[in-house]
């Protein structure tokens, strides 16, 4: 095939020996399939945020921290630095998100370069080699559909326990390769403790698997396991290795408004400290 422009710098610099075919195109990346010496790779180019078609990012960069105080002011201010600044922050999410997942033993691909908005990763294959299906274009039976529910919630709760919740996970960005599902498509993932929308994120990805697997294995439509981890989240009581039951009852244990000014309060100072020092030069 032709050579997508935004892969030609790396077949230059040698990072890149052959375009081997298109994978896929989603929302907001095109995905390649390449040649890197002996072995065959996927190069994800991100799309620019003007051609991206992924909605609310903003709820998603909530609590990511920029550590360099003018590029903090300027994706604050939206100038065209700023802008570059935050689709560049975007990007090394995903990275970041990989390197860490791998590290802490959920199934994720692995990567291996990263370059100009490309990102170089294992190719997920099946048994025979070929790219791995998306688990939306599978058929299976209820044992196999608990079997792999059942994986992909332990690994959620492995994400959570590292302090990352996917955020947009379905059946459509988790592949099943030789060895089972593996998750993709990472560069909205949210820091649990930073992000106020985190429990509906993870409750929201909990209930999509739900959702797909409860077609083949219908008693998985009546799980909490999305709540119940949460509840052990917070409470300091959730580790990779955590059986779950997928029951949840919710407390009818009035809230304790003191407790919640108190949380406002200092949240509002923490906010307030936080723009004195985004304003010092």
């Amino acid at each position: 095939m032709k050579t997508p422009k935004r892969l030609e710098p790396l077949i230059d610099s040698g990072l890149i020996d052959e375009v081997i075919g298109s994978l896929k195109s989603g929302k907001e990346a095109a995905v390649y399939v390449v040649r890197c010496g002996a072995e065959i790779c996927c190069a994800k180019v991100y799309k620019e945020a003007d051609q991206r078609s992924f909605k609310k990012s903003v709820l998603y960069q909530e609590g990511r921290k920029v550590r360099n105080s003018r590029r903090a002011r300027a994706m604050e201010k939206g100038s065209s630095y700023g802008r570059r600044e935050q689709e560049s922050a975007w990007q090394n999410a995903e990275v970041t998100a990989l390197y860490r997942l791998a590290d802490a033993g959920v199934r994720v691909p692995k990567p291996y370069n990263f370059i100009d908005g490309v990102l170089l990763m294992e190719l997920v294959a099946d048994a025979d080699g070929h790219p791995a299906p998306r688990l939306n274009d599978l058929e299976m039976p209820a044992e196999l559909a608990r079997e792999y529910h059942a994986f992909l919630i332990g690994q959620i709760v492995r994400m959570l326990c590292d302090g990352l919740v996917h955020g947009d996970l379905s059946e459509y960005n988790v592949l099943v390769g030789r060895d089972g599902p593996v998750i993709i498509d990472l560069p909205q993932a949210v820091d649990a403790a930073g992000n106020n929308n985190a429990r509906a994120m993870l409750e929201r990805d909990v209930a999509n698997m739900a959702a797909y697997f409860g077609q083949f294995a219908p008693e998985l439509l009546t799980t909490h396991f999305g709540k119940e981890m949460w509840k052990l989240y917070q409470s300091g009581d959730l580790h990779p290795e955590t059986q779950l039951t997928g029951h949840f009852a919710d407390s009818n244990k009035p809230a304790d408004l003191r407790s919640v000014i108190r949380e406002i309060d200092a949240a509002r100072e923490d906010n307030e400290a936080k723009q004195r020092f985004l304003r010092t030069p």
